[in-house]
């Protein structure tokens, strides 16, 4: 092995057992007596089947993890790479569709060796706690239409993407980059109005008290808002969200079905005011360009690294090819990845308190914020109390007890 390929090693192996480490402590961190904020939301029975819930889904994250370790490794180290570069070679086609073709491949077979595990977690986990509510049509359908988007969406900015690096030269990242950014401004663009719904069925607000309150609210922080969409949340899950995406005429709140049969208007408007923050204090924008300066970065980087000779050595390459010198650098840079990924995770996690601060304070109510996130965690099985590192790694939001303990300072 050359020095590429023990880094790669290296990566897959600690961010394993890094991420073995955090669930290890998420468990151990479990407490037997339910926090007192949550008497009379939790009740014993239902607290003690979340800590179950987390049990197996940490057990079942483990057997998943080291399957596609094993999967990697196995694949790697037997020059399955090499394989099957040499047999698309032997197609005949041009450099750019062999990429689309060998990226396929390796993609659909992922994809296929993990659908198991795809039908077990929703089907016998979800299922055994009360949470699914999809049927096997609905299932596979989201399948195929996920097979769709990735043809016609990642299809046409790959092959674009394997174009210019081929053809640009050195530049080519920057070209890379632009095209990208594009692409992502489209999609979140079209996202609201073309692609959500082929998955959901969104129906606008009825009148009524509940519309009442929301466009009144949104009258007072001069938020511009002609609609407020229910979405068919209950079609797959008995869990509840809301959420927030788009922009200009074409930006969408949504509001779960599930989430307005298991709350009152003040705690749904808390919610939505919550999503009206992220709005109001630019977090859509920042995180739109936090993503694209991460994009940049792993450009750039890629750039650096595509064409060296080590990097197609440790995968026992025959050949040099662009399509797979992408295959390769993802693994590669899956450490800056990991550090990236948790300073996203921080700023995710800042947001969102700063979106509970913007609620409470255009509502003055604080109460009915803190009772509908209660009842959200008690609903979904939430840990109340994870591990630091699993929250520093894993998650997007503050740990829910903390959100109350915030929201009480600022009675």
């Amino acid at each position: 092995m050359n020095g590429y390929a023990l880094v790669i090693l290296f990566a897959l192996l600690f961010e394993t057992l890094l991420s073995l480490a955090a669930d290890l402590l998420n468990l151990k961190n479990l407490k037997d007596d339910l926090p007192t904020d949550f008497l009379g939301i939790y009740d014993p029975d239902r607290y003690r089947l979340a800590q179950e819930y987390l049990r197996e889904n940490t057990r079942f994250g483990l057997v998943t993890s080291i399957f596609d370790l094993a999967v990697v490794l196995s694949f790697w180290l037997s020059g399955g790479f090499n394989f099957l570069d040499i047999w698309i070679r032997g197609w005949g086609y041009g450099s750019v569709m062999t990429g689309l073709i060998y990226a396929g491949i390796l993609i659909g077979t992922k994809n296929l060796l993990t659908f198991p595990f795809q039908i077990y977690a929703v089907f016998v986990i979800e299922e055994r706690f009360g949470f699914n509510k999809t049927t096997p049509a609905t299932f596979v359908q989201d399948i195929l239409k996920g097979i769709v988007l990735a043809v016609v969406l990642g299809g046409p900015l790959l092959a674009c993407v394997l174009s210019i690096l081929e053809s640009a030269g050195g530049h080519g990242w920057i070209y890379c980059w632009l095209a990208t950014t594009v692409f992502i401004l489209a999609v979140h663009f079209v996202a609201p109005t073309w692609l959500l719904p082929w998955f959901n069925k969104f129906d606008p607000l009825e009148e009524g008290a509940l519309r009442s309150a929301i466009m009144s609210y949104a009258q007072s922080v001069k938020f511009p808002l002609e609609n407020v969409f229910i979405m068919d949340g209950s079609r797959r899950s008995t869990k509840s969200n809301a959420f927030f995406t788009g922009f200009g005429r074409h930006r969408r709140i949504a509001l779960f079905d599930t989430l307005i049969a298991q709350h009152t208007v003040p705690e749904l408007v808390a919610v939505l005011a919550h999503e009206i923050g992220h709005y109001k204090k630019k977090h859509v924008i920042h995180n739109l360009l936090v993503v694209i300066l991460h994009v940049g970065i792993m450009f750039l980087l890629l750039s650096l690294f595509i064409t060296r000779d080590g990097l197609f050595q440790a995968f026992y390459m025959e050949h040099h090819s662009v399509y797979a010198g992408l295959i390769f650098f993802g693994l590669l840079f899956s450490p800056a990845e990991l550090i990236m990924s948790i300073l996203i995770q921080i700023m995710s996690r800042q947001n969102e308190s700063e979106a509970d601060r913007f609620a409470i304070d255009t509502t003055g109510d604080a109460d009915s914020l803190a009772a509908a996130l209660k009842k959200i965690s008690a609903q979904h099985l939430s840990n109340l109390t994870p591990h630091p590192l699993y929250v520093f790694l894993n998650y997007s939001h503050p740990p829910i007890l903390d959100r109350i303990k915030a929201m009480s300072n600022r009675h």
